[in-house]
């Protein structure tokens, strides 16, 4: 009876019973951790990793930032690199960059086995990195400014080309990238009822990013805006490279445009700078086409805004 009661007591609420309880089993713990690990485990570490390679030639396209080993060891040295204390970085070296694609894991135990101080591999989690090297290379590009984007208060227009400068962008990246590139890269400008003259920074954006170092990022986009007056003109239609075998029919002599000049320079000045509009047939086949005349020669400050299609039969 006595004894029952004793048992009772000793799990009846008492705080100071409990904290004793708690301290005990803390001690407990900690005396089993610090003993388990005084002994050997398995477990996946992260290593960073890097790539020797010719940084002056190469850049890397796909690249692994580490890799995960499943390494034994003492339970301390485990726990240290768990936490990314004293980790080293896995090199690996690379004689061809631009020839290796794919590194299988098996190949990848053996050049990094004498990194790891004395951790044991066991084997590489994961079958195969994948990797694409190139070639680092760097190009000139025309920079053109893109004016879809942008509207004018009414009455109003561009009066002047547009300035670009510098009007070019040295571009440093991967010779694979460089080559899709076209010869220029258009600047999107966006900007709605301009009444006054333009100028702004713009951000050369390209693909890529993150493998492209632009020289310079920024440039300075220019042009004038002024009032225009939108006027219609006739031109003479030439009809050019067409091939012997084909007979043209129900062709005009002439088409009707509409441009717009500035005001203060007048329909007057278009004489010094006589445009004309013509159709290229040297791919067109017999038969019925409704076509649009190209025009060429109009002065920097005139605009096309309309232009008449016109209707050949070809025989």
């Amino acid at each position: 009876m006595h004894i029952f009661r004793a048992l009772i007591n000793l799990f009846r609420f008492n705080r100071t019973n409990w904290r004793a309880a708690a301290l005990c089993f803390f001690a407990a713990s900690i005396f089993w951790t610090f003993t388990s690990l005084n002994k050997n485990h398995t477990t996946n570490i992260s290593f960073p990793l890097r790539f020797a390679i010719d940084n002056a030639r190469y850049l890397p396209v796909i690249m692994p930032n580490n890799i995960s080993i499943n390494v034994s060891g003492n339970g301390w040295e485990l726990l240290r690199k768990s936490l990314g204390f004293k980790l080293p970085t896995l090199t690996i070296p690379l004689d061809k960059p631009t020839d290796v694609k794919k590194i299988p894991g098996s190949t990848m135990a053996s050049l990094v086995s004498g990194q790891l101080g004395s951790l044991k591999i066991n084997y590489i989690v994961g079958d195969t990195l994948d990797l694409e090297i190139d070639l680092k290379d760097s190009r000139k590009f025309r920079l053109v400014g893109d004016l879809a984007n942008v509207s004018y208060k009414k009455g109003f227009g561009r009066i002047s080309q547009v300035v670009v400068l510098p009007d070019s962008v040295e571009i440093e990246g991967p010779k694979s990238i460089l080559h899709t590139f076209a010869d220029s890269i258009v600047l999107p400008i966006v900007e709605s009822k301009i009444s006054h003259h333009y100028r702004e920074e713009i951000e050369v954006v390209v693909p890529y990013g993150d493998l492209i170092k632009r020289n310079p990022p920024v440039v300075e986009v220019y042009f004038e805006v002024g009032e225009i007056d939108e006027v219609a003109i006739r031109l003479v239609l030439e009809i050019i490279q067409k091939p012997s075998q084909l007979h043209v029919e129900s062709v005009t002599d002439s088409v009707v445009c509409r441009i717009t000049i500035p005001r203060k320079l007048g329909l007057e000045t278009l004489k010094s700078y006589p445009p004309k509009a013509f159709i290229r047939l040297k791919f067109f086949e017999k038969g019925e086409h409704a076509i649009m005349p190209e025009i060429e020669g109009l002065p920097p400050f005139a605009h096309l805004v309309t232009m008449d299609s016109v209707y050949l039969k070809l025989n």
